[in-house]
């Protein structure tokens, strides 16, 4: 597989990260006192805390409940927006993949974390083997995602096109 270097942030941190930082860091230790997994998360705009997020995986039996979904779903409902332009997320933990993805999606402009996927792998996650996963061949995965010809695929995108008041995301 190939290995998908950890990104090291350009410029540093600034005292204020420390904090938020931290602040994200006892959420994830809070966390797992009360039986939820070692992650936190906390999202800020303008020195203003929007929202923050613990790993709910196990307790609410859903795998996309990790630290950062949630404090991004949280804070888009505080804002009353999808997007998050002018926020940092800070994260215990290097974001997933999946939180990753959810990151860019919401639009934060910024996201700051404090141990990396290695540590999450010593700690038994699977964050760095998915980032490995995501650089091979998809043909070796072992969910195969494959694609299927349907006459309809496109139906979707064209009812989408043709909505003249649709929101543009």
């Amino acid at each position: 597989m190939t290995t998908i270097p950890t990104p090291r942030p350009s410029g540093s941190a600034t005292e204020a990260d420390r904090l938020w930082l931290g602040h994200a860091v006892e959420l994830a230790v809070a966390n797992v006192a009360a039986g939820g997994g070692p992650f936190g998360a906390v999202i800020v705009r303008d020195g203003r805390l929007l929202a923050t997020g613990q790993n709910r995986v196990t307790r609410d039996l859903d795998p996309t409940a990790h630290a950062e979904v949630s404090a991004i779903r949280a804070a888009c409902r505080e804002v009353g927006d999808f997007a998050l332009t002018g926020c940092t997320l800070y994260t215990s933990c290097e974001p997933c993949p999946m939180c990753v993805a959810a990151s860019l999606w919401s639009r934060v402009d910024r996201v700051v974390f404090a141990a990396d996927r290695h540590d999450a792998a010593r700690g038994g996650f699977d964050d760095l083997a998915f980032y490995e996963l995501l650089g091979a061949d998809p043909t070796t995965w072992p969910t195969p995602v494959v694609p299927a010809a349907h006459p309809a695929a496109t139906a979707p995108f064209e009812a989408w096109l043709g909505k003249g008041d649709r929101t543009h995301y």
